[in-house]
């Protein structure tokens, strides 16, 4: 009998805040739970992330609606998960925008990720029978855009791979403040499934050159200060690094995928095993570590089969 997924048993809900993060700037927070953003502008609203369900999305339009009654206008998927993305209908939106290449990811493998992703992590699904499909953009862009919400520019840009090929940034210069989807993580465990390990250091980097004031991460708490915002950055920067090296002496000596993932452990446990969904990660960031140190540079494709057949390899 296969084992359930370690999220499968996490039925509790989780405590949700809206933290102001600079000047019409906002991070929903979940505890460890997809965040979302939200960037008033002087006539209308812009969403960063959709959530899993349009159940989940009327909780961040809820906390909208105590600070502002400027319509939603825009909303920004800085990438193609099905976690970040399928809640968007209930925005109503009149711009959805992802970058061309988290499009492109829709396009290849939409359909695969909502499957496994539903299987993975049923508390977030609940309500999934009003997602209405797929999600897409009305609006893509290659490198950088810029959206005007009346006098106030944001800045969307792709500063390198890192949780997927086509992670985007969302920037507002009046304020200094970044929203990273998963990128960044605080407290959380990075998923890497998808991921890019040789890039996402240096895709960190170019986010600490901005010298930002304040975070929304793509989990965890909002990081406000140049100190949260530079202790999230090293200890993003260490998981993905921890995981990577830990993996790869193991494949590159020929050793096995339960071997590797038992190095991980022991490198990866005694830093990081409190972070939440870090033992539901571990075995999908173990394999694709595992895949990129044998030269796989495009992840493949996680389907609920090959989900599960990993998934129980792993916990024997």
């Amino acid at each position: 009998m296969a084992k359930a997924f370690a999220s499968a048993g996490d039925m509790t809900e989780k405590k949700t805040s809206f933290t102001q993060i600079g000047e019409g700037l906002y991070a929903f927070t979940a505890e460890g739970d997809p965040n979302s953003g939200v960037i008033i502008g002087d006539d209308s609203v812009m969403v960063v992330e959709a959530q899993a369900t349009p159940r989940l999305a009327r909780k961040v339009i809820e906390c909208i609606r105590e600070v502002t009654d400027k319509p939603i206008s825009h909303l920004v998927l800085t990438h193609y998960h099905a976690v970040r993305v399928l809640g968007a209908s209930a925005y109503a939106a009149g711009q959805v925008i992802m970058s061309e290449k988290a499009r492109a990811m829709v396009v290849e493998r939409g359909q695969e990720d909502w499957d496994s992703e539903f299987d993975r992590f049923p508390r977030l699904f609940q309500g999934h029978e009003e997602i209405p499909g797929l999600t897409w953009p009305t609006t893509t862009f290659h490198g950088r855009m810029s959206v005007y919400l009346g006098q106030r520019r944001v800045d969307l840009m792709q500063l390198g791979r890192a949780h997927t090929a086509g992670d985007i940034v969302i920037y507002v210069p009046d304020q200094n403040v970044m929203f990273t989807g998963d990128i960044v993580e605080f407290h959380s465990a990075c998923y890497c499934g998808d991921g890019h390990f040789h890039d996402w250091p240096g895709t960190l980097d170019a986010i600490r050159r901005w010298n930002l004031d304040a975070i929304a991460p793509g989990r965890g708490d909002a990081l406000v200060g140049r100190s949260m915002v530079d202790a999230a950055l090293d200890s993003t920067t260490d998981f993905v690094t921890s995981t990577y090296n830990s993996v790869a002496r193991v494949a590159l000596r020929g050793g096995s995928l339960k071997e590797a993932m038992a190095a991980c452990r022991a490198e990866c446990d005694p830093k990081f095993g409190d972070y939440a969904i870090y033992e539901h990660c571990l075995p999908f960031n173990v394999a694709r570590a595992y895949d990129e140190a044998r030269d796989i540079d495009t992840p493949r494709i996680w389907t609920a089969q090959r989900d599960k057949e990993m998934w129980e390899q792993l916990q024997e």
